[in-house]
């Protein structure tokens, strides 16, 4: 499978153009020392397989932008969608500095071909509302959750959906974790909705959301580290990863 001398790889996503698997993943050097610091340092990496075993390892896909930028310190997590168009999109997770917390928005780059990717313009195309969700600061962590964009079609033609993780503005602080959700009817413009689950349930984030169809159901699956399980989770030795059935519309 694919491995990286000199690089810490986690996160990652694909899309099929009907010839080669292209995989995007984040990645950051070795030579930053700390492992926990990839995280301020982490570019989105490409490669591609005829099979899905076998790499060839590509120029980053998205990198962070210099300046201030809404992506200036990382790009993480996002998902591709292809438009009727032909135009592939990526959505991805931008952070940035903001009065000494890491902010995170919604970005959306372009590609003809899925190997040369532009930053649209109008990024970020989506921000965190504060009717449903958490704002700045977040009294469990100095980074906002705003992240992990996974984009998909509404299964009745009604638009796109976006979910993300995130975290409701009320209840226990090691259980606000909630699946953010968005709305487009043309993958640009995006307008964020309630949350698609309540707080409460135990998780203080739900990360990298993803839905597939099988059998003809709609699921959603989730994971969330061991840290980031309530105490009541944690003492009862449930698992971070959950699978549960995800609404249509």
């Amino acid at each position: 499978m694919l491995r990286l001398t000199g690089a810490w790889i986690w996160d990652f996503w694909l899309a099929d153009d009907g010839r080669s698997f292209h995989l995007y993943f984040l990645k950051a050097p070795h030579d930053i020392g700390d492992p926990d610091e990839r995280h301020w340092n982490a570019s989105i990496g490409h490669a591609t397989s005829p099979d899905l075993a076998d790499w060839t390892v590509l120029s980053d896909a998205v990198t962070p932008s210099d300046g201030p930028a809404f992506d200036d310190i990382a790009t993480w997590t996002g998902s591709v969608v292809r438009r009727r168009d032909g135009t592939w999109l990526m959505f991805y997770t931008g952070v940035a500095a903001q009065e000494g917390v890491r902010r995170q928005r919604i970005g959306l780059a372009t590609s003809a071909d899925l190997y040369h990717w532009s930053k649209h313009p109008g990024s970020p195309v989506l921000e965190s509302d504060p009717r449903w969700y958490a704002p700045l600061p977040d009294v469990l962590s100095p980074a906002e959750a705003w992240r992990d964009p996974w984009v998909f079609a509404d299964l009745d033609g009604d638009g796109w959906h976006m979910l993300l993780t995130a975290r409701a503005c009320d209840g226990r602080a090691d259980q606000r974790g909630v699946i953010g959700h968005a709305r487009s009817r043309d993958l640009i413009h995006w307008q964020a909705q309630p949350p698609l689950s309540r707080p409460g349930r135990g998780f203080g984030h739900l990360e990298v959301p993803q839905v597939e169809v099988v059998q003809d159901r709609p699921v959603l699956v989730f994971s969330c580290l061991a840290a980031d399980l309530s105490d009541e989770r944690r003492q009862a030795g449930t698992g971070g990863g959950i699978c549960c059935s995800a609404p249509s519309t």
